[in-house]
């Protein structure tokens, strides 16, 4: 789903097979506040909303629920981190859209350089978050060593003879 630029409600629409706030949240694993923080933070948008003005939902809308959990729980990105990272996805994913709609020769090579460029960035996103996870992983190594010395010494302490 692409999320718009904007936080304007979308129209009110026919809510069949749409889903309410609360069953949303419980099938991806959140509290409906949650959902109404990441539609604050444009990091989701409601399919649709019922004549009374409530927010409603669609399997793709889980899914990016969901995304947004692994995104944050699994791999550790931050709310700021995980917003940029869906509008790279979502212009991807607009990209690939238009080169398969029959786009012509010259605007597919665009679309490629501009995909490239897109995919480079959210490399380097990934890059970032490895390179403090590698240098937190080091300071566990250290402090395990340290531990593992500790240790020892107080090993060899216990096994001297007591005067």
């Amino acid at each position: 789903m692409t999320v718009p630029a904007t936080t304007e409600a979308a129209p009110a629409m026919a809510t069949v097979g749409l889903l309410r706030i609360g069953e949303a949240a419980e099938r991806a694993g959140v509290s409906c506040r949650t959902l109404r923080y990441y539609e604050e933070l444009e990091l989701l948008v409601p399919a649709g909303h019922s004549a009374g003005g409530a927010r409603r939902y669609t399997a793709e809308d889980i899914s990016r629920l969901l995304r947004i959990r692994e995104l944050q729980e699994l791999l550790g990105f931050d709310l700021v981190e995980i917003r940029s990272i869906l509008r790279g996805e979502d212009q991807l994913a607009d990209l690939r859209s238009e080169y398969n709609s029959g786009a012509t020769l010259e605007r597919r090579k665009e679309i490629l350089t501009e995909a490239s460029q897109i995919n480079e960035r959210l490399k380097e996103t990934v890059r970032a978050k490895q390179v403090r996870l590698a240098e937190m992983m080091s300071e566990l190594e250290d402090r395990s060593k340290r531990h593992r010395a500790a240790a020892r010494k107080l090993d060899k302490e216990a096994s001297l003879p007591v005067s």
